[in-house]
């Protein structure tokens, strides 16, 4: 992106340049119109200048996120060494400066490159909670974060906004595990199933000292009714998402920005549910 600006502006020169010397020859060149190229160009510059902002700020809630503050230690100069009695390697960049590979979307800066089944794309990350007796999705919600760890405790809270209780029980795979997660749930009246790793694969030891609420949710897995329980989850939550994309062909959205995004895929899930609701019902 930061090429690609400077390919533009020396463009704008250039052109700006050849218009001079054309008024100067007061040459006809019907074939190009100078102005609306400088017009089209400028635009494109302007666009990059919003993006690299856009990419600043996220950079700096980044660094605000990991612990790091504005006035932590710059970057070494080339060819200087860090600061004498810092411990550690200094920072590779200033606070706020996003990595010269980073990336933002044009068309819709909200959406972020997600890994799929099919490779990188722009993309929004979408939760569904699914009741387990008639798979009728209770809770739908979308965000821009492709790590789903973080996302459980908001599905539980947003199913007790939906139904007015709390769940009795909640299974999840193994992308919801965090242990700071699992410990902010070891109080919640739902009773929480969430896989360690993959399914049928023997997992590493896990050090409960360390990882108390990990570990217990390794010996509760590791039990017959554990077991039972969470081999159940792909035959309740995954029908319904490919319900979603099978039957109702819904497999992108038309709408920009993460509002209306996850307004969409709400939208969807309620007309599942009432297609769902309809057939129980003939």
């Amino acid at each position: 992106m930061q090429v690609r600006e400077v390919e533009l502006k020396t463009q704008i020169d250039d052109l700006l340049a050849r218009a001079a010397r054309a008024d100067v020859a007061e040459a006809n060149e019907p074939e190009l119109d100078i102005p609306a190229e400088i017009a089209r160009r400028t635009q494109r510059v302007e666009a990059i200048e919003a993006a690299k902002l856009r990419l600043q700020a996220r950079q700096r809630e980044a660094d605000l996120e990991r612990g790091r503050q504005p006035d932590d230690d710059e970057p070494p100069a080339p060819g200087q060494l860090a600061k004498p009695g810092k411990a550690g390697r200094a920072f590779k960049r200033a606070f706020g400066e996003p990595a010269p590979k980073a990336q933002d979307n044009f068309t819709d800066p909200d959406s972020r490159i997600m890994k799929t089944s099919t490779g990188f794309e722009q993309c929004f990350n979408a939760q569904t909670a699914v009741d387990s007796h008639r798979q009728i999705i209770v809770a739908a919600e979308l965000t821009q974060c492709a790590v789903d760890s973080a996302e459980l405790p908001d599905m539980l809270d947003a199913v007790r906004r939906n139904t007015g209780q709390d769940a009795a029980s909640a299974v999840a795979d193994a992308g919801y595990r965090s242990e700071a997660v699992l410990a902010q749930l070891s109080t919640s009246p739902t009773d929480v199933i969430v896989a360690l790793g993959r399914e049928g694969k023997k997992q590493a030891l896990i050090n409960a000292q360390k990882l108390p609420h990990t570990a217990a949710m390794a010996a509760k897995l590791d039990s017959p009714e554990g077991r039972a329980r969470y081999r159940r989850r792909k035959a309740i939550v995954e029908p319904p998402n490919a319900w979603i994309k099978q039957v109702m062909g819904f497999r992108q959205f038309s709408f920009r920005g993460v509002d209306k995004v996850r307004s969409e895929f709400k939208l969807v899930c309620a007309a599942l549910n009432l297609r769902r609701m309809a057939t129980m019902m003939a």
